[in-house]
């Protein structure tokens, strides 16, 4: 509105006054304006409007998370918020191409959403960030690495969270730990890593790393632990970055006949129902997955009905809750070898 009303050479109000058929504007002010409106391709956001107006409106969810259990716990916590803030959450499912994330945001904005809350992967796409900030809709990352100077963000520390699990199995005397990394097109997956091996290295320089990549499906983990235990020297303990991909360590074990945690401790990150299913249950990180999403929410409607316009106050949120270390039996002390 702020570019129409500079391209019209007239004030926000008019603008606005014009835009909601507002009587007492010269008609000759109104064709400038809604010529500028044309020329501009100016949309107004029927959903922030609403907000403003009545505390309620349209917010969208984009996912394409290959982990059903995230993906879980990210529609509980935007939900339930919706719920409680008499919000209507709009989902829209894509691929990750850029070309099908484009075509989920564009049927968003479409939809007069005022908001759109990205989970992971999203939460790092910048073309995604850009295309939102395009059409002046709030943008929300959720469970992305960083904090970020375009968008507003809810997170956890990754790092942190890496390196309290990595001390648990140093405790437990492991020496030979492997790691199973995330897809590489998440922040997150760099900052467990780097908490990972900055543990190891701080705390017990004498033990051996071995990292394997990963992609936070349960067949990417299944597959590093079976690289993983064929070395001469398998590991001791396998921390994986998710949850997902620590169950197919599990089943990785348990297809070779060893025993968890006996012969080998297994440790998952998130805390997503897949932690409890399988056996043994899963020691994890447990990740506010669900809290985030309603953060996330709450976001986008405070800043809608705000009306703050973050991108002239270059101060978008930055919202870090706490991650908690879940102890269960899939750990244990390092087993005695022969």
């Amino acid at each position: 509105m702020d570019q129409v009303a500079q391209h019209a050479g007239v004030s926000v109000m008019t603008v606005s006054r014009v835009m909601n058929n507002v009587p007492g504007v010269k008609k000759t002010t109104r064709e400038v304006v809604m010529r500028a409106v044309k020329e501009l391709g100016y949309s107004p956001n029927a959903a922030a409007r609403s907000l403003a107006r009545h505390g309620s409106g349209r917010v969208g969810l984009l996912y394409s998370n290959p982990s059903a259990g995230y993906l879980s716990e990210i529609l509980v916590g935007a939900l339930d918020e919706a719920q409680r803030s008499g919000a209507l959450l709009v989902i829209e499912k894509c691929d990750l191409s850029l070309e099908s994330e484009k075509a989920a945001i564009g049927r968003l904005v479409s939809g007069g959403v005022a908001g759109v809350i990205l989970p992971a992967p999203h939460a790092d796409s910048q073309p995604a960030i850009a295309e939102l900030q395009d059409h002046g809709v709030i943008a929300v990352a959720v469970g992305t690495g960083r904090s970020r100077s375009d968008a507003n963000v809810v997170r956890m520390d990754d790092f942190a969270a890496a390196a309290d699990m990595t001390r648990h199995l140093l405790e437990l005397g492991h020496r030979r730990i492997g790691f199973v990394k995330g897809a590489e097109n998440q922040t997150v997956s760099m900052e467990r890593l780097l908490g990972f091996e900055h543990e190891i290295r701080n705390t017990e320089p004498a033990a051996t790393a071995l990292i394997e990549p990963g992609n936070f499906t349960y067949r990417s983990g299944f597959e590093a632990a079976e690289r993983l235990l064929s070395d001469p020297q398998p590991p001791t303990a396998i921390f994986a970055s998710n949850d997902d991909m620590a169950a197919g360590v599990v089943a990785a074990a348990h297809r070779r006949g060893l025993d968890v945690p006996g012969d080998l401790s297994v440790a998952g990150f998130d805390d997503t129902h897949i932690a409890t299913a399988v056996w043994p249950e899963l020691t994890t990180v447990r990740q506010p997955v669900a809290r985030m999403a309603e953060a996330a929410l709450r976001i986008v409607l405070d800043e809608s009905r705000s009306g703050r316009d973050r991108a002239r106050d270059g101060k978008p949120v930055d919202r870090m809750l706490p991650h908690e270390l879940i102890v269960r039996t899939s750990s244990g002390q390092v087993p005695v070898r022969n």
